[in-house]
């Protein structure tokens, strides 16, 4: 079983109960993620659709690419989105020791202003997590779009973002290699859900 599958899989709900895969609610609420970015002008074409929907969403953003793009950085917050720390260089948590992992979500701290991470690739260790859980909310997805997959389509993507319930956590990402599965799916995903009277907002304080 593959952790990144569109429903994430019950065993890693257990073995990781502390970390947020959904978010319960009774108002209808889901939480539309973008994870990667900023990313030169993708990211304002994405402000432009939410904007237009009336949607909020959360931003799990990149260190490095926030250093090279700080304007992209205060527009998502300007836009009133919030924003969460996705590590500095976008590295791997089962690749590395966990202090060098905490340590470069730390200096990506210095630029992402949040108590939001979310693990690059859905990868970290228990003690990766045990270390961060003092000072972060480790957010999951409960509905991955697969939106970055050479092989998946613009309409798979949609697909499974339209399979979204009340407290889904929904990722797509802000990067050039999703893009055109990402721009299909995103603005038919939102007119999807607002019809069946859904409501998009923020991951909340936790």
């Amino acid at each position: 079983m593959k952790l990144d599958s569109v429903h994430v899989y019950r065993f890693a709900r257990y073995l990781l109960p502390d970390y947020y895969w959904f978010i319960p609610n009774n108002t209808k609420e889901i939480y539309l993620s973008f994870d990667d970015g900023p990313t030169l002008e993708l990211t304002e074409i994405i402000l432009n659709i939410l904007a237009k929907k009336n949607v909020k969403a959360t931003f799990f953003l990149v260190g490095e690419n926030v250093l090279e793009y700080p304007d992209l950085y205060n527009s998502i917050l300007e836009d009133g989105h919030r924003v969460g720390n996705h590590s500095f260089n976008h590295l791997k948590g089962w690749k590395i020791s966990k202090n060098e992992y905490v340590e470069n979500v730390i200096k990506a701290s210095d630029y992402i202003h949040s108590n939001l991470f979310r693990p690059p690739y859905g990868k970290i260790s228990y003690g990766q997590g045990k270390l961060l859980k003092s000072d972060y909310k480790i957010i999951m997805w409960s509905i991955l779009t697969r939106d970055y997959d050479k092989n998946t389509s613009p309409e798979q993507c949609l697909y499974r973002a339209n399979k979204a319930k009340t407290g889904d956590v929904i990722v797509f990402h802000d990067n050039i290699k999703a893009q055109e599965n990402m721009l299909y799916a995103l603005p038919r995903f939102i007119d999807f859900a607002q019809e069946k009277g859904f409501v998009f907002n923020t991951i909340p304080e936790l």
